[in-house]
Order: structure tokens, then C-alpha cells, then sequence
């Protein structure tokens, strides 16, 4: 763990240098700004954008590929338990508060899908690949209305497990655009947008 903590601090400080010297560069462009009463928040933004830059990196260091053949095999009984003719293509693993959690992609009879299941052999989630057929027509019309003329390239339907509960919750769908451009939205079983990687971000209030 501290020779990871100290690669992590190394990669970070080239990237520290590099946007101390972007802000001061763009910010003592403006007359205004060359006052003594601004310099001070100089550091504090370089500040933060180095927390950033490090919080990403530790978080893509938290997540570790996993070998198939040292999957716990809880984790590979539950897999199998729902999904016998899964053919694994991807596995990485995560802790998540107290709790190490199996990410798994892999096909069962040709149909992509994904399972999130725990260390001790829990479903969290699961996903599975979908025809635009069996989409609830809720689903259609709030697709169709964020984006008229998309073609749906992919769908996974996503399914919440909680005990011997299981509830479908979402549905994941991949788009082509009118313009080409290729879109992925969340939608609640109600129709509902839950996430839009083609939304417009917020304009800052100056």
C-alpha cells in the first residue's frame, strides 16, 4: 500500500506543475488580475485541482483486474448459480465501505451481461443485454423524446437484488444520434432520464 500511496504522489507532481503554471499563466493575462488580492487564491486553486487529480488516480488504483481463475469461489458459485453458461470475459474488483465487490462481464449464450456481486458470494446487481422490443413503452417515448431519430445499439436491462428480492430498476441504452453521435442514457422503468452522457452541463454563473 505505501509504495502504491507513493507512486500515486509521484505521478501527481508533474501534473501539479503543469496546472499551477496554466493558472497563473491565464490568470495574470487579465490586468485585473495581477492585483495582490488575487494572488493568494493561486495556490489554493492548484490546491484543489492537485486533490482531484490524485483522488482519480487512487480510485482507478482501488480497482484491480482479476484473474478467472482466482475469483473466489463463492463469488464463482453465485455466478453460476444464476447464469451456468457464463463465459467470463472481464473481471475487476473494488472495496466498497466494508465490503469487496466483483464486477464481472462476461456472456451467457451469446447475450452480454454484468454482475456486481460481493466477496462472500451476494448479488448487488446484475445486468443483461435486451432487444428494443421488450423495452416498457415508457422507456420508448422518453428516448424517442430526448432524441428523436436514435437508433438504440445496445440495451441492458439492470436488476436490483436484495435478499431473495429482485426488481428490475433501469435500463442502460446505447445511441446513435441523427448527427452520428453516440449517446448513452439511463432510464428508470418509469421512463424517467435518469443519466445523460449527451446532456448539455450547466453553464457557470459568473
Amino acid at each position: 500500500m505505501t509504495i502504491r500511496l507513493l507512486t500515486v504522489g509521484s505521478a501527481a507532481t508533474d501534473d501539479y506543475k503543469a496546472i499551477r503554471q496554466l493558472f497563473i499563466q491565464e490568470w495574470l493575462s487579465y490586468p485585473n488580475m495581477q492585483e495582490k488580492v488575487m494572488r493568494p487564491f493561486i495556490p489554493m486553486l492548484t490546491a484543489f485541482a492537485l486533490c482531484t487529480l490524485v483522488g482519480i488516480r487512487q480510485s482507478r488504483a482501488d480497482e484491480e483486474t482479476v484473474p478467472q481463475d482466482k475469483i473466489p469461489k463463492a463469488v464463482m458459485d453465485a455466478l453460476l448459480g444464476k447464469f451456468p453458461k457464463a463465459k467470463i470475459d472481464k473481471c475487476t474488483k473494488e472495496k466498497e465501505g466494508d465490503d469487496v465487490i466483483y464486477d464481472i462481464e462476461f456472456k451467457q449464450e451469446g447475450r452480454k451481461c454484468e454482475a456486481d456481486i460481493t466477496e462472500k458470494g451476494v448479488y448487488i446487481n446484475y445486468e443483461k443485454e435486451i432487444a428494443a422490443k421488450d423495452l416498457p413503452k415508457g422507456v420508448v417515448d422518453a428516448v424517442n423524446n430526448r432524441y428523436p431519430n436514435a437508433k438504440m445499439k445496445e440495451i441492458m436491462e439492470e436488476t436490483e437484488v436484495k435478499g431473495n428480492k429482485e426488481k428490475v430498476v433501469a435500463y442502460e441504452i446505447v445511441l446513435k444520434t441523427g448527427d452520428k453521435k453516440e449517446v448513452e442514457v439511463k432510464v428508470s422503468t418509469e421512463g424517467k432520464i435518469l443519466e445523460d452522457s449527451g446532456a448539455e452541463k450547466p453553464k457557470e454563473k459568473k
